[in-house]
């Protein structure tokens, strides 16, 4: 938002504001993430759990929120690993829910370079998603 408040002065108005707006945005994730690229990663260690601890959760919706949460750190994961050019069609279309037009004019590329980015994305995400361990995951109160 700072560098959108920051570079209002240079918007002329060829393009719709939220496209140049939604420009900005990609441009300034594509920089974090070369940034993250570049340091270095901590890993966290996981100690053995202390004896008599209660590890199960007392709310009786915390199986669903945990699960939610496995979910959504599953799908962040897989979107990470995509290539950036996919990464960022299928973000801009499934989170920022952009149309095809309005992405193809964000990153400057025809509707079908848009539309293929975005299938071969989604297919990635589907067989990365797909080849996960079910015995990872804790069993659902949900049928």
């Amino acid at each position: 938002m700072i560098r959108i408040v920051r570079g209002l002065e240079s918007f002329d108005g060829r393009a719709s504001f939220s496209t140049w707006a939604y420009r900005i945005a990609t441009n300034t994730a594509l920089d974090e993430l070369r940034k993250r690229n570049r340091r270095p990663q901590l890993h966290r260690v996981d100690r053995d759990d202390e004896p008599g601890t209660v590890t199960e959760p007392t709310d009786t919706l915390a199986h669903r929120r945990i699960d939610g949460v496995v979910d959504r750190i599953a799908i962040d994961e897989a979107i990470a690993d995509l290539p950036a050019d996919y990464r960022v069609a299928v973000v801009l279309r499934d989170v920022a829910d952009l149309d095809y037009d309005e992405i193809a004019e964000v990153l400057g590329v025809p509707v079908g370079t848009v539309k293929s980015r975005i299938a071969r994305g989604r297919a990635r995400l589907v067989r990365q998603l797909g080849n996960q361990d079910p015995s990872d995951r804790r069993p659902t109160d949900a049928p």
